[in-house]
């Protein structure tokens, strides 16, 4: 349940057998949701596989389908925030995961997130219930609300941030300012030329139009993959977890 009450249904990858147990992983969707649930779409999956194989239980909160929501991107965030409702559902999952026999004893997990989920994982990155989790990886955030400045941020768990510089849709520039205030635990790497999903398996760059909010206007940006950026990130999102993965320190 989430702190509302709300059942939270997901998707629950199970870490490979034979391989020791890390702490779990809550990866949250992006603004597409889960929307063929519980067929997890193909950059959630090519994830989970991959994380799956290192030791981690990857959990998939459905935010947007437990509450009878499709998707997002081009309706707002139909009363299911990043930093409210979204924060509660992934800090409720992870709560759930670290008392699940698959979590190691004394570890609690990360959070990880897309786009929509990543502005989720930087929100759960703070506040009341973060110091739980063990770090937060956020894929190409939108970090601030357009024509706004960044919020205040003070994450108190390791971040790390993945962005691509040619992202139409969620800035980069302001992540990279967000970041400035989030002091020395935050990470950040964009890559030169990336667009937006940057790390889709297998993704021709396509232009999206009755976007919401885009950085380029009128409701257009472009996605796709970008093979030397997802190639680095499939190394370094390992390596950000295995660094910070050992038993949850006293905070």
């Amino acid at each position: 349940p989430s702190p509302g009450g709300l059942p939270l249904r997901a998707v629950i990858v199970p870490a490979a057998p034979g391989v020791a147990p890390r702490p779990p992983v809550i990866a949250l969707h992006g603004c597409a949701g889960l929307a063929a649930f519980p067929r997890l779409p193909a950059r959630e999956a090519d994830w989970a596989r991959r994380l799956a194989a290192l030791g981690h239980t990857v959990v998939f909160p459905d935010s947007f389908g437990s509450r009878g929501i499709p998707e997002v991107c081009r309706r707002g965030d139909a009363g299911v925030r990043p930093e409210v409702e979204r924060r509660a559902d992934a800090l409720a999952a992870a709560a759930w995961a670290a008392a699940q026999p698959f979590a190691p004893t004394g570890q609690g997990g990360f959070v990880m997130g897309w786009s929509h989920g990543a502005s989720t994982a930087l929100a759960a990155s703070q506040g009341p219930g973060a110091n739980a989790l063990r770090g937060a990886v956020a894929l190409y955030p939108g970090c601030v609300r357009i024509g706004q400045e960044p919020p205040p941020w003070a994450p108190v768990v390791p971040v790390l941030m993945l962005l691509g510089e040619s992202d139409e849709w969620t800035s980069p520039r302001a992540c990279r300012r967000l970041a400035e205030r989030g002091g020395a635990g935050v990470e950040v790497v964009t890559y030169p030329g990336a667009h937006h999903g940057f790390d889709q398996p297998a993704m021709p760059l396509t232009e999206l139009s009755g976007l919401a909010l885009t950085t380029r206007g009128g409701g257009v940006a472009r996605m796709g993959t970008d093979p030397a950026a997802r190639a680095d990130a499939l190394a370094r999102v390992p390596a950000f977890l295995l660094r910070h993965g050992g038993p949850a320190p006293n905070r």
